[in-house]
């Protein structure tokens, strides 16, 4: 014995995306959320930017920082090259670094902070998660 269904006895929902807010339906329903990634992952050519970024702003302190201070730079936009490119980024290395330029070489914070700020750092971050995206705008601000 089959059982028949009348028209308008089931109700399905399927939302998906970036979707915020409520959904009502009906009585007799399936409702399923699918919830995507908003952001498509970093690409080879990015990360090759980004690489060259960070080359840049070792040349620029190599050039920049005096002597007695340049092996401890050096080896501040190394931490900052690790910090960044890690699986999950180290904020807190990124942060320390930041302020180490603001602290010792501040003629050259402005140019660690535009590597910091990257539009392609800010991708990677939010490739790790919310909680970890909330966390880089409450330290360095924009849309990271």
């Amino acid at each position: 014995m089959s059982e028949k269904q009348e028209s308008g006895d089931v109700i399905r929902a399927t939302i998906s995306g970036d979707v915020s807010g409520q959904v009502a339906v009906g009585k007799g329903i399936t409702q399923t959320q699918t919830v995507g990634a908003t952001q498509p992952e970093v690409t080879e050519a990015e990360l090759a930017e980004l690489r060259q970024a960070l080359a840049d702003l070792k040349t620029k302190v190599a050039a920049e920082a005096p002597p007695e201070k340049k092996d401890a730079a050096l080896e501040r936009v190394d931490e900052l090259k690790d910090a960044i490119t890690a699986e999950k980024p180290d904020l807190t290395t990124m942060e320390y670094v930041k302020g180490w330029f603001v602290k010792n070489l501040p003629g050259l914070a402005g140019a660690v902070t535009s590597v910091v700020v990257h539009p392609i750092v800010g991708r990677l971050v939010e490739a790790a998660g919310d909680a970890l995206t909330t966390e880089f705008r409450r330290r360095f601000g924009g849309e990271g």
